[in-house]
């Protein structure tokens, strides 16, 4: 019966194993896709066209326009993120998209937005090659983080050495092996805490992760009164999913280390990254950015031993006090991770989430929750269709 037991309990910490290579890697559809529209880039007049066109250059900067901040380096889902808010929107005419991409995905990124229009809403791409204030003088924590060898061996080496798998759960396994996604060290997972930079003459935009759908006219937002507040938010420390909405500080944080037990309070209550409505005008006058930076510093300095999961944890800090809570129905969390979801709740949400593992355009998605995401994917175009996106999702 033990040795069953034990069987048992170590398939499922290699089903775990599995899931995290998964959600790690690239679908090799997905891969084609960013692929080939980068040769239409090369090849085609079309897919070279300036974004937005010349006589809307000037909508990119005013402030009567929404505007949406996006960055990614999947194609796809930025599409699926962009087609889902115009869908939605009771004024599409209203909204700026600005998606910020990388220099190896910006031919592809490009291409797609040029060849598929999504007017009457405008759409820039830039690569992060592309803003002259993003430099190393600005930002050299995040190249230290880059290339710090404990940070890589942390995200790219052995998940299971210093592990006792005897000694945890599958579900905190399951927590840690989420909190080793590469994704933690790109420049473009931090490139959040740099908008009042990045767009200077802006001043309020919402902030989306590239694994949201919107359901629902975002316009609302920007009618929230934030009351002197940096960041709305929506706090994910109480609700009905005791799994999702259960988030203190010490979920994130190691308040065994002295900064930490000093610094903050183990029961303050979390908040969500990935649909955010930001006022940079309060922002701009706060110093989050600097204290975001020499948090990281000391984590750096510490060996990761003040927190291991990301971007947030930082965030936590920085925007400590500058956070306005927002009703929970504005953003639902962990599609990706809780394959409970209360498909009642979930409909009537604004934004959905699929923060986790478990991705829409993976493989192992939630069979029940993908048509959510998919029904904004144009399975009729060319692209798509020979990439055989339809056939992975």
């Amino acid at each position: 019966m033990e040795k069953l037991e034990r069987e048992i309990r170590e398939s499922k910490f290699s089903e775990l194993m599995n899931k995290h290579f998964a959600a790690s890697s690239i679908p090799k559809s997905i891969h084609c896709l960013s692929l080939r529209l980068t040769d239409e880039y090369s090849s085609n007049a079309h897919a070279r066209k300036q974004l937005p066109s010349p006589e809307f250059l000037p909508l990119l900067s005013d402030n009567s326009y929404h505007h949406f901040v996006l960055s990614t380096d999947n194609i796809l889902a930025a599409s699926v993120v962009v087609t889902s808010t115009i869908q939605s929107s009771l004024k599409p005419d209203n909204i700026v998209f600005h998606i910020i991409t990388d220099k190896k995905t910006y031919a592809g990124m490009h291409s797609w937005f040029a060849l598929n229009p999504v007017s009457p809403a405008i759409v820039e791409v830039k690569g992060v090659h592309q803003f002259d204030w993003l430099t190393r003088e600005n930002v050299p924590v995040l190249e230290a983080v880059e290339n710090h060898n404990t940070i890589r061996n942390y995200y790219h080496g052995n998940h299971i050495a210093g592990t006792n798998l005897s000694d945890t759960t599958p579900r905190r396994f399951a927590s840690k092996l989420q909190a080793r996604s590469p994704k933690y060290i790109s420049l473009l997972n931090h490139l959040r805490i740099y908008i009042p930079e990045l767009f200077p003459n802006l001043d309020k935009v919402v902030f989306l992760d590239d694994d949201v759908v919107i359901q629902r006219d975002l316009s609302p937002l920007w009618e929230i009164d934030l009351k002197g507040k940096v960041n709305g938010a929506v706090e994910t420390c109480k609700g009905e999913d005791e799994w999702v909405m259960s988030k203190h500080f010490k979920n994130y944080f190691n308040f065994s280390h002295p900064l930490i037990a000093k610094n903050l309070d183990p029961d303050e209550c979390a908040w969500a990254y990935g649909m955010n409505i930001f006022d940079l005008r309060a922002w701009r006058k706060a110093n989050i950015r600097e204290t975001y930076h020499s948090w990281l510093k000391e984590n750096l300095k510490s060996n990761l031993t003040m927190w291991k999961l990301g971007t947030l944890p930082p965030a936590l800090i920085a925007f400590k006090g500058h956070v306005h809570p927002i009703d929970p129905s504005w953003h639902m969390l962990g599609l990706g991770y809780q394959n409970k979801t209360n498909i009642e709740s979930l409909k009537k949400a604004a934004v959905i989430h699929y923060n986790g593992q478990a991705k829409p355009w993976l493989e192992i998605g939630f069979e029940h929750l993908r048509p959510f995401w998919t029904k904004y994917v144009n399975y009729s175009n060319d692209f798509i269709r020979n990439c055989h996106i339809l056939d992975s999702v």
